[in-house]
């Protein structure tokens, strides 16, 4: 990736999207880190990332800008550093609830605009990335150059960026608090800590593993696992009556319900 990259806004996305990139073998002197609390992002600059808390100076070095902050603070941002923007820039977006056409209210049209979803398994290379936008230019063939290095891509339709923000981002925190449950009933019967832990690790790692090599639906795997009157299909039963499926989804939906408001 011969390009210069901006990520403006180190927090926690916008570090791990560095950090990805980094350890995909990017040049860290080709890409820059922007916070206003710019003794937070020490790690990065030892690491030989440029870091500042000026916008506009990291725009201005800028081919492609990446705008990682807190959606309260985007507008401002965008108005920040419009004057700075050239027809050459490619501008993807991480902010969720805000529009590619709210952003095109904002800064020049002859910005490429792009919106992308990813979450924070992109600091190990493992994020799934939506992206929406013009799929149809060169431009894009960079935004996806981009995540694909660190992760898989899925291109959506801007209307399902809502959905994909709950699914893919917060579904790591979904996914991490059943792990969380499934390492205390490690726990509960008999494990340590640690060993339960590693061991509900590898078997999510393992579970997702099968579905993507295999590409069967869930329940094809959850059958070669159930036996007749065996522990396997009593767990589930049990978890199915304590509501399991029902709260997952209702989960979901809430989520999506409170970013849609």
């Amino acid at each position: 990736m011969d390009f210069n990259i901006a990520i403006l806004g180190g927090g926690n996305l916008g570090q791990a999207i560095a950090i990805g990139l980094l350890n995909n073998s990017f040049d860290p002197s080709r890409l820059t880190v922007t916070r206003n609390k710019i003794e937070r992002l020490k790690e990065l600059e030892s690491k030989g990332i440029n870091i500042t808390s000026n916008n506009v100076e990291a725009v201005e070095t800028a081919d492609i800008i990446i705008v990682a902050v807190k959606p309260y603070n985007i507008t401002e941002v965008l108005e920040e550093i419009k004057p700075a923007l050239k027809s050459s820039h490619t501008l993807i977006s991480v902010v969720s609830d805000y529009s590619i056409e709210k952003i095109y209210d904002i800064v020049p049209k002859d910005v490429s605009v792009y919106r992308a979803m990813p979450n924070t398994a992109i600091a190990v290379q493992n994020s799934v990335t939506c992206i929406a936008g013009d799929f149809n230019t060169k431009e894009f063939q960079y935004v996806d150059t981009i995540f694909s290095a660190l992760g898989e891509t899925v291109q959506i339709k801007e209307e399902l960026m809502d959905a994909a923000t709950v699914l893919g981002a917060c579904g790591i925190a979904f996914i991490l608090r059943f792990m969380r449950a499934m390492t205390q009933g490690g726990i509960e019967i008999g494990f340590d800590a640690v060993t339960a832990s590693r061991i509900a690790t590898q078997t999510v790692k393992g579970a997702s593993e099968l579905l993507i090599q295999n590409g069967n639906h869930p329940e094809a795997e959850i059958d070669k696992v159930t036996t007749p009157k065996g522990c396997t299909i009593a767990g589930l039963n049990e978890m199915e009556h304590q509501g399991f499926s029902a709260a997952l989804i209702k989960g979901i939906k809430t989520s999506f319900e409170s970013i849609s408001k």
